[in-house]
């Protein structure tokens, strides 16, 4: 019997709670770029295990499901140790729910899962629905009184880290009490957004921030996940930068980050991040299709965030967009290196950065003329306003 064997026969002792638990950390490690050894066959069992329909996605017992359900708009598949303002990482979920059970509440809980088995059982979502609403409620003053306290919020990380590694778990833990006690506002926000929003211009500006105002003077802890509602509307997600860039006083990074909505920028570059490691996922796997694609909108998001806020260098968007590039950076030199200098590899096109094609720099100079007009006519008002 090999190693992989005999630690296999070893899992099957364990609850199927415990290796969907397994699973989430082994992929969170990967996601880490930690490489264990014999981790891809144990994941392969695991995922025949749990995702025998093939997706990439947990199937999670029904008990969970309807818990984390509010939460689905706001989940990601990435690795929770990088920011991601307004989501939530989906491989901290097995985790928090094998603490919600065992150590939060282990006896309601119980009561809950028995609950939702016989209402599943019976083929009524509805009720089903209902019960977990409930649950949710109890969940959410728990944690409220929980982590009133700063020996509650020890103690909490402390029983957490039994189950995860993860240093962002307890995070996620905060935000899904965010988004629980601000679900009905969310979804209420949710709905009167467009379906689709192909272009953030000025008019869809002006409505989206209406809305956001809303949320931000009733829920403001909800408000990075609903300008996440508002990414997972856009066409071109770096269009999320114009929540931040529209109302500035002007386009100087000190500005912007004065506005209401500076997260917007943080947040693109959270997805940058997420972009950065999906490409080092497509490269470890020979994906260079996928690869091309997301380097060509990695350039693109890079090269709009420069444009549209002057002086981003300087601030800390700068500093944290350069440590991306050039991790970035560092990967495809990695993977160029691999061929031979005569020969051209897809990676290392220049038709990748399409701001440096002749229709790209002519939209840069329409685009510092516009800016050099506005500056001047709004110095021209000035020196009127004073004389």
């Amino acid at each position: 019997m090999s190693e992989i064997d005999r630690l296999w026969e070893f899992l099957q002792r364990l609850t199927p709670l415990s290796r969907s638990c397994l699973l989430s950390e082994l992929e969170r490690l990967e996601l880490c770029g930690i490489d264990m050894p014999g981790s891809s066959d144990i994941q392969s069992k695991l995922r025949a295990e749990f995702r025998k329909d093939g997706s990439t996605l947990a199937r999670a017992s029904n008990p969970s499901r309807y818990f984390f359900a509010p939460l689905e708009r706001f989940l990601i598949d990435g690795a929770p140790e990088h920011a991601n303002a307004g989501r939530i990482s989906r491989n901290t979920l097995t985790p928090i729910w094998e603490w919600i059970c065992r150590d939060l509440l282990p006896t309601m809980a119980r009561d809950y899962i028995k609950a939702i088995t016989d209402q599943t059982d019976a083929n009524n979502p509805k009720e089903a629905m209902k019960i977990a609403s409930g649950f949710q409620t109890k969940v959410v003053k728990v944690l409220e009184n929980t982590l009133a306290s700063s020996d509650g919020e020890e103690i909490s990380r402390a029983k957490l880290g039994q189950y995860t590694a993860s240093r962002t778990a307890f995070d996620d833990v905060i935000k899904i009490l965010h988004v629980l006690r601000s679900h009905d506002a969310l979804m209420k926000f949710n709905a009167k957004l467009p379906e689709r929003i192909g272009k953030l211009d000025d008019s869809q500006v002006a409505k989206v921030t209406v809305l956001l105002d809303v949320i931000r003077k009733s829920h403001p802890n909800a408000l990075p996940f609903a300008i996440t509602l508002v990414a997972r509307r856009l066409q071109t997600y770096w269009h999320l930068i114009r929540l931040a860039t529209k109302p500035a006083a002007s386009k100087s990074a000190t500005d912007v980050a004065a506005t209401p909505y500076a997260m917007a920028v943080s947040m693109v570059l959270d997805q940058l991040d997420d972009r950065r490691l999906a490409l080092r996922v497509a490269l470890k796997h020979n994906r260079v299709l996928v690869a091309r694609d997301l380097l060509a909108d990695i350039y693109d998001t890079e090269y709009s965030l420069k444009v549209r806020i002057d002086e981003i260098e300087q601030s800390d968007w700068g500093v944290r967009l350069q440590q991306l590039m050039d991790a970035i950076a560092a990967l495809v030199a990695a993977e160029v290196s691999r061929f031979p200098v005569n020969v051209g590899h897809i990676l290392g096109s220049r038709r990748l950065r399409s701001n440096q094609s002749l229709a790209g720099r002519l939209t840069y100079l329409a685009w510092k003329g516009r800016d050099a007009v506005t500056d001047g006519a709004a110095v021209f008002r000035k020196l009127i306003g004073q004389t």
